[in-house]
């Protein structure tokens, strides 16, 4: 997939939508179980066909339920560009990466330093990975405008703690004006309502990227397509 995240992003927003992007996750330790018995790859698929201009792909096996297979399998059954979200922490992660079909890597700054992060930023670009650089704090974001970061997320929550703490779409509304210039911004976690995602926008946030909410909603292509209009419940 030669597609990038942040055009397939602009794409959805030119259309008038809020560019939303699914994060296909298999558990959490703050929910559990989030399939139900549902198979992952035709969720994704369920969604690239409501309208995502990119999916979100959680790799980590031991809190998340993911697995690099299951990042290959939704790469090659959809033609959206496809993110690998994991604890990254060595080139050969990003060849591994590449090698899946994956358009886009998430580098987390708080589990790197500085040289690492900067390190693994210009690998990834070398090989044709799009990098998300991921922040949750004002330095964070500071780290990531130092690196030249063309796409970044604020995570609402703090991954650090396994996204087990009760985050809101506050921390972006606090933190988006702190985002480098002309980069593509993500909201990442936590947001629960189609009026959260738009407050998002409203912030500075050019898309979403949003797991929970739609994995637990009883119709999840509805659900979809309300955080996409910014209007309406996922009930």
């Amino acid at each position: 997939m030669n597609t990038k995240i942040s055009a397939s992003i602009k794409k959805r927003k030119q259309a008038g939508f809020i560019p939303v992007i699914p994060d296909v996750k298999c558990t959490t330790p703050k929910e559990g179980d989030l399939l139900r018995g549902r198979d992952p790859v035709e969720v994704a698929k369920l969604l690239a066909e409501a309208g995502a201009p990119a999916l979100s792909v959680v790799t980590e096996p031991k809190n998340f339920g993911g697995s690099i297979e299951l990042l290959e399998r939704i790469a090659a059954l959809t033609k959206l560009p496809t993110l690998r979200k994991d604890f990254i922490a060595c080139v050969d992660d990003l060849k591994i990466t590449k090698d899946c079909g994956a358009a886009a890597i998430l580098l987390i700054c708080a589990t790197q330093s500085f040289s690492s992060l900067m390190k693994l930023y210009e690998e990834a670009l070398k090989i044709g990975l799009e990098p998300l650089v991921e922040a949750h704090t004002k330095e964070e974001l500071i780290l990531a405008r130092k690196i030249g970061a063309k796409l970044v997320g604020i995570n609402n929550r703090n991954i650090l703690e396994l996204e087990r703490d009760a985050g809101t779409v506050s921390a972006t509304e606090l933190l988006a004006k702190y985002k480098p210039n002309d980069a593509i911004l993500i909201s990442e976690s936590s947001l629960q309502t189609p009026a959260e995602a738009r407050a998002a926008v409203r912030a500075g946030a050019d898309a979403v990227l949003i797991g929970t909410a739609i994995w637990q909603a009883e119709n999840m292509r509805e659900c979809y397509l309300a955080f996409s209009r910014g209007v309406g419940d996922c009930n």
